[in-house]
């Protein structure tokens, strides 16, 4: 990890090509299976940015697209996925829905293809816990959002509470092999990559997810 010892961050580390394979297998049932549970923090997210006309915005991780149509038609939205598949779920669900306005890109959040400073918000929703190196792809993502731009991170992260806590580290682990940590911990991801968070507010049913914002 970049500048911090793996076990300050995680207990668990993530194979890159393990989660790109497990997510490539499950992307035709993904939305069955994640999509309502999820889905109020994608809404709570997308309505807490506040977005205004010709804003840009990177989503890191779209998956099956789902947050996709919820943008205002006149944002530009560039969606960026590392499996094929998802993406092409994503392409299917943008194309139904009639939404010309969604860029969909193959890329790998610890090495974006775009220059610093070309975007208005950069998000990331059930992502930052999935990938290698989560402290260089928050990095990434502060490099490629304008200053003054909205940087908005939607995961689980470690437990406040001191038994949950111990819980998620003695687990993580195991959920690695499941494609994610549960123990991530937000105060250290934020510290590495300079970030002071404005709110962090709970979501979801169960409210073991937070919706993070930071200003770059």
């Amino acid at each position: 990890m970049s500048n911090v010892s793996s076990e300050q961050l995680s207990a668990a580390s993530v194979d890159r090509d393990a989660a790109e394979r497990l997510y490539d297998r499950i992307a035709s049932v993904y939305n069955a299976i994640f999509g309502r549970i999820l889905h109020p923090g994608r809404v709570e997210a997308v309505r807490e940015l506040m977005l205004q006309p010709g804003d840009e915005v990177l989503e890191v991780g779209i998956g099956t697209g789902l947050t996709a149509t919820l943008y205002p038609p006149e944002c530009r939205i560039v969606g960026i996925d590392l499996s094929e598949p998802m993406l092409r779920e994503a392409a299917r669900h943008v194309e139904s829905r009639g939404r010309t306005n969604v860029r969909l890109w193959r890329m790998d959040a610890t090495t974006l293809a775009f220059p610093d400073e070309s975007f208005d918000v950069v998000y990331a929703a059930y992502v930052i816990s999935v990938v290698p190196d989560p402290i260089a792809a928050l990095k990434e993502m502060c490099r490629v959002c304008r200053v003054g731009g909205q940087i908005v991170l939607l995961n689980h992260f470690l437990s406040a509470n001191p038994i949950l806590s111990v819980l998620e580290r003695w687990i993580s682990p195991l959920t690695a092999h499941a494609g994610f940590r549960s123990d991530l911990d937000l105060s250290v991801l934020l510290a590495q990559a300079g970030l002071v968070p404005i709110s962090v507010k709970k979501v979801n049913t169960p409210r073991i997810w937070s919706l993070v914002h930071c200003r770059r």
